[in-house]
This record gives structure tokens, C-alpha cells and sequence, in this order.
């Protein structure tokens, strides 16, 4: 079996150069001369097909699951980002941090599904400029950036996604919220009032769970608060993974194995059977004493979802921002004007001595 790395390039045919995807044409696209080429279609039988996770866990996945890619690895902020042709040296698209790489090489699940970048890069500019234009205290610098229109990276971010069957018996109790009236003393004289009281039950049973496509991020190059806040994805609008739809991209390689994916995966599950188990116990209040889960069936699935990504360094430190590819949601960090601030506090404090001034005079 030949095991050299994939190459993710599409060379155009006219020219050489390489041809990029367009989320919205859906076509490959050469910006050097303007030739485009048709994406390849999946063929009509091609499904999004999960894989086994024990059989990943044991290493028995048929060879055909696994590849192997050239990645670069940050110093700074450790991103896995796959390079193509005789790429060397790079800026991490994640920190902005110059990278000058050996060739090595990465081997890794590869991926089943994509979701496809649908905002242009201009869009994900104007997106990105709205959320600036609404940040309160941002030092004027920043914005300029923006207005520039330095060029943002797309980036495919790396995700795990579970299903499994869950079956959990639980013990627990049910609290019916009653009142009862007592006569209290208070000021010296006697009134009644009302005591909330607690009746419990005990309760047992069972509950039952299908998950499907629970979302784990298998990055660790970007904050998770910045991740998490990019959702929901439209995971129905998933394709099978196709190399053409990363042409002109990046893609970051997964740094939360499996394993670690499935425990936070798990902690999710977890939390929704706890819900359900209070849900099932009904009343006013509920105690759970004890819950045993049984879990099968359990697949998963290498997915990519298209992020833009901007990171420059000011005053010395690095701020990113993320556009959601699908959506459009924007997160990212930002410094603050000191200045600006202070001139908020100061016109504050003017406006409250102001008003102080106008009550003390009326009074």
C-alpha cells in the first residue's frame, strides 16, 4: 500500500496554478487566469457512513478509514494545520505566529463528512466588521484593521461527532411542594403564615435515550468559549468528505484523540439522562440517588466545519476572531481602549456631578 501523504491540490488545467473552492458557485475556481472546473459529484449511492468505536479504539479500522497528511505545529498555540505541495514556512492562521516546519507527516482518521464553506470571504469580512463596528471601548486601531481588509484565512476545524443507544435505571425520590399555616409572633402581635414543606417519595424506574451526532470540537487550537459560541451548526447539511471542497482552504488535523472526545461526548450524555431521569421522577422537586447506564451501539464520525479566522497582534498580543462559515456568527477577543475608557469615566463623573448639582440647587 502506497503510505506517502495526501496531497490536497488541484492544479488548474490552464494555467498550473491551483484552484480554490467557491462556496457559492460550488465550482473549483483559478483566480490567476479564471478557469473553472466542475467539483466532484459523490457518487449516488456515497452516504455519510459512521464508523465503529471500538473497533477504532482496538486499531482495527480497515486501512481504507486512515491517512496521512503534512501538518505544520505551531509553537505557540500548538494548531496542527495541514500544508500542501513544497510549503515549508507559514503564519499560523490561528495566532498569527511565523512557523517554519519540517516536512513531517501526520496519520489520522480520516474525515467522512464536510460542511461545505457557504460565506465568501468578503462576507465573513463584512460579518466580522458589524461585530466591530458594536464593541464598546475598542481602541480605533482595531477597526482600522478591519477596514483594511486584510485577508482572513478559511479554515476547516475539526469535530467529532457520537451516537449511541442508552438505556439507564435510576433511584431517586419525588418532592410534592405543600404548606402548612402557623401562628408566628412579629411586632409583638400574633399572625398566621403560610410554611412551604416538602413531602418525598421514593421513585424508581427507567429511561431511555437514542443520541445522535453529539458535537465535540477535536481542536484545541482556538478558545472552546469561541467555538462553542459559533453554534448551532446545520449538520443535515453535511456532504460526504471530498478533497476538492478543501481546495484553496486549510485544514486543521484533530488534536483530541478519540478516546478524549468520547469523555467529553459522555459528560454531555450524561448530563441530558439526568434531565430526563428528573423529568421521568416528576413532582415539585426530585432527588437522585443512583443511575446505571447501560450504553451501546456507539459510532462516530471525523467531521470538518468551515470556519474564517483572522488573527493579528497588537501592542504585542495576539486577538483572533472567527466567523461561523455556515451562519456567519462572529466571536473573538478584543483589547480595550484605555483612553477611551477614561474619557467614559470622566464624562460619567461629570454628568453625575451635574445631576447632583441641579438636585442640591432644587432642594
Amino acid at each position: 500500500m502506497d503510505s506517502s501523504p495526501q496531497e490536497h491540490r488541484f492544479p488548474c488545467d490552464q494555467c498550473g496554478a491551483d484552484f480554490r473552492f467557491d462556496p457559492v458557485a460550488k465550482r473549483l475556481v483559478c483566480d490567476f487566469c479564471g478557469n473553472t472546473a466542475e467539483a466532484e459529484d459523490p457518487t449516488p449511492t456515497e452516504a455519510i457512513r459512521e464508523l465503529d468505536f471500538r473497533a477504532a479504539i482496538e486499531a482495527r479500522l480497515p486501512e481504507a478509514e486512515i491517512e496521512e497528511t503534512r501538518v505544520l505545529s505551531c509553537p505557540n498555540c500548538a494548531a496542527q494545520v495541514e500544508i500542501s505541495g513544497p510549503d515549508h514556512a507559514t503564519e499560523c492562521p490561528f495566532c498569527a505566529t511565523p512557523v517554519v516546519t519540517d516536512t513531517g507527516t501526520h496519520r489520522h482518521i480520516k474525515p467522512k463528512g464536510v460542511l461545505p464553506f457557504a460565506l465568501t470571504e468578503d462576507a465573513a469580512r463584512d460579518a466580522m466588521n458589524d461585530w466591530l463596528g458594536r464593541l464598546w471601548f475598542a481602541p480605533g486601531g482595531l477597526q482600522e484593521y478591519a477596514r483594511k481588509g486584510r485577508k482572513m484565512q478559511g479554515i476547516y476545524v475539526p469535530y467529532w461527532t457520537f451516537d449511541a443507544d442508552t438505556k439507564t435505571a435510576y433511584r431517586g425520590e419525588r418532592g410534592t411542594v405543600y404548606y402548612e399555616t402557623r401562628t408566628v409572633m412579629r411586632d409583638g402581635e400574633q399572625v398566621q403564615e403560610r410554611v412551604q414543606k416538602v413531602r418525598w417519595s421514593p421513585k424508581r424506574g427507567r429511561v431511555a435515550r437514542f443520541f445522535d451526532d453529539v458535537l465535540v470540537l477535536a481542536s484545541r487550537s482556538l478558545p472552546k468559549r469561541f467555538t462553542d459560541a459559533l453554534e448551532p451548526w446545520d449538520l443535515t447539511a453535511l456532504e460526504p468528505y471530498r478533497p476538492d471542497y478543501l481546495a484553496g482552504f486549510r485544514a486543521e488535523g484533530y488534536a483530541v484523540e478519540l478516546t478524549d472526545g468520547f469523555s467529553e461526548a459522555r459528560a454531555h450524555m450524561d448530563r441530558q439522562i439526568e434531565r430526563d431521569v428528573r423529568f421521568d421522577i416528576g413532582g415539585d422537586r426530585q432527588r437522585i440517588h443512583s443511575l446505571d447506564t447501560a450504553i451501546s451501539d456507539v459510532t462516530f464520525k471525523h467531521i470538518l466545519l468551515p470556519v474564517w479566522l483572522a488573527a493579528y497582534k497588537y501592542r504585542g498580543k495576539t486577538y483572533r476572531f472567527v466567523v461561523n462559515g455556515q451562519s456567519g456568527r462572529v466571536r473573538g477577543e478584543r483589547p480595550w481602549s484605555a483612553w477611551k475608557i477614561a474619557v467614559a469615566v470622566v464624562l460619567g463623573l461629570a454628568v453625575a456631578a451635574g445631576i447632583g448639582f441641579v438636585l442640591a440647587q432644587q432642594g
